[in-house]
This record gives structure tokens, sequence and C-alpha cells, in this order.
């Protein structure tokens, strides 16, 4: 078993979310190979989406998930089997989303399903991604009288 393998590509999907979450666009897409093959969707968004290259997955998460949208992703229970310089792995997560302009909060959880590929620089990234979904559930805050943002990293309103 490579250790060191699994642990770097851990810390790949750690960083994909978190650059994912703080609007790090280029360094969340040097978590992607070139011809990566992204298959997100969600019952929110209505229909599935699949993309075959980095430059359209960060296309549609810049333009899609700008400042006026809020998330967090938490990942856990890693399985991940090395084979040479590719891997395959799957992942526990759970995302939470907030729209104000819309009212909406939406959360859901599921498992990914990567692969990753060492490239010729050294460095693993994600050579395809999905997810199968357990549960999305979306709640309007106009149904929650005591929903109150009191911080929002991207509203320079709100207290950071």
């Amino acid at each position: 078993m490579d250790l060191v393998a699994i642990e770097e590509i851990k810390r790949l999907k750690y960083r994909y979310f978190r650059t994912l979450d703080l609007k790090l666009w280029e360094e969340f897409g040097d978590c992607l190979t070139d011809d990566v093959s992204a298959r997100y969707g969600t019952q929110a968004m209505a229909e599935p989406l699949h993309y075959d290259n980095r430059a359209d997955v960060v296309e549609f998460m810049t333009s899609n998930l700008g400042p006026g949208i809020i998330t967090i992703h938490v990942a856990n229970h890693p399985e991940i089997d090395v084979d040479g310089d590719t891997a395959s792995g799957s992942w526990a997560f759970e995302d939470t989303v907030i729209v104000p302009d819309f009212k909406v909060t939406i959360r859901g959880g599921g498992y990914y399903r990567d692969t990753y590929r060492k490239d010729p620089d050294g460095a693993w990234r994600i050579a395809s991604t999905a997810y199968d979904r357990i549960y999305e559930a979306m709640t309007s805050l106009e149904d929650t009288p005591s929903f109150k943002l009191i911080a929002n990293r991207w509203d320079p309103a709100l207290e950071h």
C-alpha cells in the first residue's frame, strides 16, 4: 500500500473543497487534470452537468458559485486505492449552500467517486469526479423567521 500517495490524494481532495468554498479558482483548477471528467448535478439545479476539461469546470464554478452564494463542503471516510500513477477513491460528503438573494438554504450529502492521476509535474490531480446523492433538501429562509446571516465572507455589509 502506498501510504504517501494516499495522504497526497487526501490533501488533494481537501484542497479541492477548500478552494471551491473559498472561491480560489486558480488553485481549484490546479486540483484537476486538463482532461478531467466531471459529472455534477443536483435536484436544485434540475439537470445533470457534464464537463470534460478543466477550463469548463472552472468556468462553471466561477459563473455559478460567485460571491452571492455561500458554500461549505465537508468530506470524510476516504477509501483510496493506488495503482502506480493512478488511483481511485470514494468520499462521503455533506454540503450546505446558502443563497441569500433567493432566501434559500440547500443541504445535502452523498458519496463522491473519483479517479486520480499523477501528472508529469509529480502532482496528483483529480482525473474524474462524480457523486451519488443520498439526499438533498431545500429550506426557504422566509419560512425560518429567526434565520439571520451574521457573517458572510463576501458581503462587505456583514462583519467578517
